[in-house]
């Protein structure tokens, strides 16, 4: 189950997962790896994506400290000609240099957030949301570029039950908003998702536009259940909805079960 704001306040557990997942990329830095090394399936390098990593964490705690930091309009492409010009602008590729400012700006982010309402509205680069939303954006962002960084350095990921529970209040707010219109065009689908072990969702396509229920349908086409990683991996574009099936990652059923697979085509991950 996901852990809600707490009163007026960012949950403590993500907090503590935030920065806990911070330290395991920095310790995965602190190896020394070749900043040049490519990422499989990227097209960043191990130095690049830790670069990114310390310049997007820094304007999360920024973000999270009330300033202005526009980055893009929210579209995927503004997002990587965004992400482009920050890079050409902070050449800094040393692992080590990048492990500490990566853990630096998250307990910046984790100070700033502790001492605000997390019902606080700020705008970020996909649109407007609360601190609490914010905060487990920066999580996710951080789980992603980990994963990718574990799998080029040859070491375990971070990504475990706890931290995709944590993860889905800004999944679920993400949703609408990268949707790729061209494949949800005409479609009508009732969907239920859910990871396993957890509650249900509910997810409508309606040509083109996507709505987020935090309960399921009363009637849905298809009911999807997914193991959590393999959840956070296909939500982030790291995995195929055809890699998942073949792991046994996914359980799907209801009146229309063969429409499962159709589920992630409807977004672009960011």
């Amino acid at each position: 189950m996901t852990e809600p704001a707490v009163g007026t306040t960012v949950s403590t557990r993500l907090i503590e997962a935030t920065v806990a997942t911070a330290e395991d990329i920095a310790r995965a830095l602190r190896t020394r790896p070749d900043a040049t090394a490519r990422i499989p399936g990227a097209v960043w390098s191990v130095g690049e994506a830790a670069a990114h990593l310390a310049m997007a964490n820094r304007l999360m705690a920024d973000l999270a400290r009330g300033l202005d930091r526009p980055y893009g309009d929210g579209t995927p492409a503004s997002l990587a000609a965004a992400n482009a010009e920050s890079l050409a602008a902070d050449p800094e590729r040393d692992p080590l240099v990048l492990a500490e400012a990566i853990v630096q700006h998250t307990r910046d982010f984790a100070e700033d957030v502790a001492a605000r309402p997390g019902t606080r509205p700020v705008l970020t680069p996909l649109g407007p949301m609360d601190l609490a939303t914010l905060a487990s954006y920066l999580l996710t962002h951080m789980l992603g570029h980990g994963y990718d960084l574990a799998r080029a350095l040859g070491q375990p990921h971070m990504i475990d039950r706890e931290r995709v529970d944590l993860s889905l209040p800004f999944l679920l707010t993400a949703m609408p908003r990268v949707v790729d219109t061209r494949t949800a065009a005409g479609r009508h689908i009732r969907y239920a998702i859910g990871v396993r072990g957890g509650r249900l969702f509910g997810v409508t396509v309606a040509d083109g536009a996507v709505t987020v229920d935090q309960q399921p349908p009363r009637r849905p086409d298809c009911t999807i259940v997914t193991e959590p990683v393999t959840f956070f991996l296909m939500a982030l574009g790291r995995r195929t909805p055809l890699q998942a099936i073949a792991r046994g990652g996914i359980l799907a059923w209801g009146r229309k079960p063969w429409l499962a697979p159709a589920f992630p085509t409807f977004f672009t991950a960011p």
